[in-house]
């Protein structure tokens, strides 16, 4: 039986933060190869990809994946949630600005905060949590309040308002994809079919979503959108996300997602450094933000 902690060691924590500095990394990874490879042609070479990968682990280690054991319906609606996330995600990007769908996507953890009580007692968050909680989103929106005020939206559609709704939909889609693993028999497979039901679901889906949009699918890229594409999906879309599910096997829900607020700020870094993007005072006062949020929610309650 699975071992389960009520709070995050070290382990936790170094696998959080190198998940959230690839995660940051890639959202600059995947804005640079646009040029070249579609958005939602991007997801769908990932998740097929990780799906490839994910079976060969299982072979090579011995982990069953089609067996009977009651967690199809769960593992399905899991799956579902996921590939819809990322299809507000990328279908979003394309009518509002990049700033703001960040933002309004980092919103998932309220959703795990609110309803994962709900099923999972252990979950309940304390008065100094949440405070803690609203302290890391409030740094992660004012590090990001520059590209708001230079008024990006504009420049991606007139439609914003959609994008924002899709941002805000993706958000909460992430959050109830926590919950369903969390509240239901998902919680005591291994991490290995845990994502096999989200890659495999998304992979199957998301080339017809593709298609559905027009996307091209011109493979004639140069070396760096195939090298992109390769760390998207074996790093990305397979490595970081398995880590992903095996702490949240082992983990509290709530704690795991109040340090995804990392991936913005290190979005931003990476973007300063990669893309010449200016490192504002906000910048490092939302650090000191989510440093401070986190140490909050990570607080056991008297």
């Amino acid at each position: 039986m699975t071992e389960r902690r009520l709070q995050l060691d070290f382990l936790a924590i170094a696998l959080l933060l190198a998940c959230c500095v690839f995660w940051g990394f890639q959202q600059v990874l995947v804005k640079a190869t646009l040029p070249e490879v579609p958005p939602v042609l991007q997801a769908s070479l990932r998740f097929m990809g990780a799906t490839v990968l994910l079976w060969l682990w299982c072979r090579a280690r011995g982990v069953a994946l089609f067996g009977s054991d009651g967690t199809l319906k769960a593992g399905v609606i899991a799956g579902l949630l996921f590939c819809a996330e990322f299809i507000c995600i990328y279908v979003g990007l394309q009518h509002t600005s990049a700033s703001r769908l960040t933002i309004f996507l980092y919103t998932a953890p309220f959703w795990v905060a609110l309803l994962l009580p709900l099923f999972v007692k252990t979950e309940r968050l304390a008065l100094m949590q949440w405070l803690g909680l609203l302290l890391a989103f409030a740094a992660v929106a004012f590090a990001l309040q520059d590209g708001l005020s230079q008024k990006n939206v504009s420049d991606a559609s007139d439609m914003w308002w959609l994008g924002d709704a899709l941002a805000l939909a993706a958000g909460a889609l992430w959050g109830l994809t926590t919950v369903v693993i969390r509240s239901s028999s998902l919680i005591k497979i291994s991490p290995e079919k845990l994502l096999f039901y989200q890659v495999a679901i998304s992979a199957a889906l998301l080339p017809v979503v593709s298609l559905q949009l027009g996307e091209s699918w011109d493979v004639h890229w140069s070396a760096f959108a195939a090298t992109s594409i390769v760390l998207q999906t074996v790093v990305g879309a397979f490595a970081s996300y398995l880590v992903w599910m095996w702490l949240l096997g082992r983990y509290p829900a709530t704690k795991l997602s109040a340090f995804v607020f990392f991936t913005p700020v290190f979005a931003l870094l990476f973007g300063a450094w990669w893309l010449g993007e200016t490192i504002t005072p906000s910048l490092v006062a939302a650090l000191v933000g989510v440093a401070a949020g986190i140490v909050l929610v990570n607080r056991k309650p008297s």
